[in-house]
């Protein structure tokens, strides 16, 4: 059939933008498709409006996924320093927060303009807003119906997103392609997202809202410390974004609010104290939590006439309490979602469907999920570089 275009992009997002730049850049004739009336929704109001926009130590280990190898290629093939390196030749100027986080020193629009500007010298077309009503195979390619007519192109390109957002135009619509064309999808949840407590804990905590602690959150097989958040709902903070995506429904997760030592060792030195616990340990953690937990434990005599055992029961409960979530917080909050197009449906050198040649899926629709800290930027670079190279 004769071809209206080489390469069709459903999704002008990170991962949309970046492939449509890479396929443009070799000479392929490119359109790039997105019902939404303004580009980049997700990267403008990422990072407080500064765009976290990648992590220079990314690892394949900072990434969630049922085949936890297949992100490596990706990632090893365009890494963080390929990114700055666009970002640096834009005069976009950034810092490092912490931990190996970039951010733009001005505003996320710079790599939104960034995109579109590598998209246009790109030759890239669009089509915005316009909405796809239906994709079909045609010969060795594939035909487009969407708001903007008919389109015959040679490659399809799903880079369309999660379901977290929703009101920025979060839908399933990447995973009803792949399961219309046959492949897998394990099923999406909310990833990187607050927990919410049942209505009694709810009733326990509720006035420590707004209170933080430095803490070690561990559940399943993910441990962090960073800082944990109480909210009028539950929990958040980095700490419980990052072990929400471990978390699964019905489990503990397990909260040392003493990180740096031990609580029994703590009271038990201080035992001779005539000073109340929660005044003692207010020196190593928020005063506000000292205090709860103290009378959580019925302790609000002076240490000294304290009975050592109840002691060590408090510095126990300091270093490893113990709450199960009755949920998460939804879509609505998330950063990202969980699960997605399932990757050993994919090639992971050039992110198309073994089963449907000329078919492709890159970011987050992708059944991988990187921790919070830019990761997930990175994962739409590293992704959305491989498939533009191979369409």
């Amino acid at each position: 059939m004769v071809l209206d275009f080489d390469v069709a992009i459903v999704g002008a997002g990170a991962a949309g933008m970046m492939c449509a730049a890479t396929a443009g850049h070799r000479g392929k004739r490119v359109v790039l498709i997105d019902h939404a009336s303004r580009l980049g929704e997700k990267i403008r109001i990422s990072g407080g409006g500064r765009c976290n926009f990648t992590n220079i130590q990314c690892r394949a280990e900072d990434f969630r996924s049922e085949n936890p190898a297949f992100c490596r290629s990706a990632l090893a093939r365009y890494t963080p320093r390929h990114f700055v390196a666009m970002v640096e030749r834009h005069g976009i100027s950034y810092h490092e927060k912490k931990l190996g986080q970039l951010f733009c020193n001005g505003s996320s629009t710079q790599i939104i303009d960034m995109l579109r500007s590598e998209c246009d010298a790109g030759g890239v077309a669009w089509r915005m807003p316009c909405e796809v009503t239906s994709l079909a195979r045609e010969g060795a390619g594939f035909v487009v119906d969407s708001g903007a007519g008919r389109l015959r192109v040679g490659k399809l390109v799903i880079a369309t997103g999660g379901l977290s957002i929703p009101k920025i135009g979060a839908s399933p619509f990447g995973y009803r392609v792949a399961q219309a064309f046959g492949l897998s999808v394990v099923p999406p949840r909310p990833g990187l997202v607050p927990l919410v407590f049942d209505s009694d804990e709810h009733v326990q905590f509720s006035d420590l809202s707004g209170v933080a602690a430095d803490a070690i959150v561990s559940s399943g097989l993910g441990q962090f410390r960073e800082n944990l958040l109480f909210t009028h709902r539950g929990l958040s903070g980095p700490a419980i974004l990052q072990v929400s995506s471990y978390w699964e429904p019905g489990e503990f997760l397990a909260v040392n609010f003493l990180p740096d030592h031990s609580g029994q060792d703590l009271l038990l030195g201080a035992r001779r104290s005539s000073a109340l616990p929660a005044t003692v340990l207010s020196e190593y953690m928020p005063r506000r939590i000292a205090q709860r937990w103290c009378e959580l434990a019925g302790l609000d005599m002076a240490m000294n006439q304290i009975a050592d055992h109840r002691l060590r029961h408090l510095g126990s409960l300091l270093n490893g309490w113990r709450i199960r979530p009755s949920g998460t917080a939804g879509y609505q909050k998330a950063e990202v979602t969980l699960g997605g197009v399932d990757t050993r449906e994919l090639f992971s050198r050039t992110m198309e469907a073994v089963k449907v040649p000329g078919l492709y899926f890159v970011g987050e629709v992708v059944d991988v999920t990187g921790h919070l800290g830019g990761f997930n930027f990175q994962w739409a670079w590293s992704s959305g570089h491989a498939a533009g190279e191979a369409v």
